[in-house]
């Protein structure tokens, strides 16, 4: 059942506020397990960190004004998608789309929206990857399904959104024209730095895979001498049994 203010019974901010917490803790623990799970079984975890944060009731408020909407619970729950938010920090491009996938193919999320910003990005230059989804949050009587925002993106694009972000905020939303350039140049340089260390980790690991089949015909050549050293002897023991 997804949320829906007073129909559920919900008719305060406290309560609408403590459904969305609880989805950004079970989502939270749910990309936990799986750092655990990638380190564990696969020797290599694609996530960095993990960032989660609640939208508070002022940002709520002026994003309903800038939508031209009356700040109530049924307009945050209708229009405010980002009440919880999830960033996902990886190393690579490529793990970014891996983690994307993962997340779709539980089977009770569903994925709502899509915004790959890192094919599309920004006129200012942003590259992140965004999905809305739609999750089970289970209480002592009902199940409500509640929607969380979830960013991945990497750790160079991670570093020029947290300088937008400041730049945006320092000068309310439109920065001088000369430091907009520079987002977008500096934009630019960081694909091509994420560009970069993607093509350099995909020859490291070339490199390994090699050298550990390499490897592994080295112990396989090293058994059967092994093995034929040992049956030489074996028969030589045997000839010795008569006499000449």
């Amino acid at each position: 059942m997804e949320l829906k203010i007073r129909e559920d019974g919900i008719n305060s901010y406290e309560q609408v506020m403590l459904i969305y917490r609880a989805a950004l803790k079970q989502m939270n623990t749910r990309l936990e397990i799986l750092s655990e799970e990638f380190q564990q079984r696969y020797k290599y975890n694609p996530i960095e960190h993990i960032k989660s944060r609640m939208k508070s009731g002022d940002s709520i408020a002026r994003k309903l004004r800038r939508r031209g909407c009356e700040s109530s619970l049924e307009n945050m729950v209708r229009y405010c998608n980002d009440i919880a938010g999830i960033r996902i920090i990886c190393s690579f491009t490529s793990d970014i789309y891996h983690l994307a996938e993962i997340i779709s193919s539980q089977r009770d999320l569903e994925v709502i929206l899509i915004k790959d910003y890192i094919k599309r990005p920004k006129p200012s230059g942003y590259k992140s990857y965004h999905m809305l989804v739609m999750m089970p949050v289970y209480f002592s009587e009902q199940i409500i399904e509640t929607k969380v925002e979830i960013q991945i993106r990497t750790i160079a694009m991670d570093f020029w959104g947290s300088l937008e972000h400041k730049i945006q905020y320092k000068f309310v939303g439109e920065a001088p024209e000369h430091i907009r350039a520079e987002l977008l140049e500096c934009s630019a340089m960081i694909s091509a730095l994420d560009a970069k260390m993607l093509s350099l980790n995909q020859e490291i690991m070339e490199q390994s895979e090699m050298e550990d089949k390499a490897a592994a015909l080295l112990e396989q050549e090293r058994r059967k001498a092994k093995f034929r050293a040992q049956n030489h002897s074996h028969y030589g023991d045997e000839s010795s049994m008569f006499p000449d």
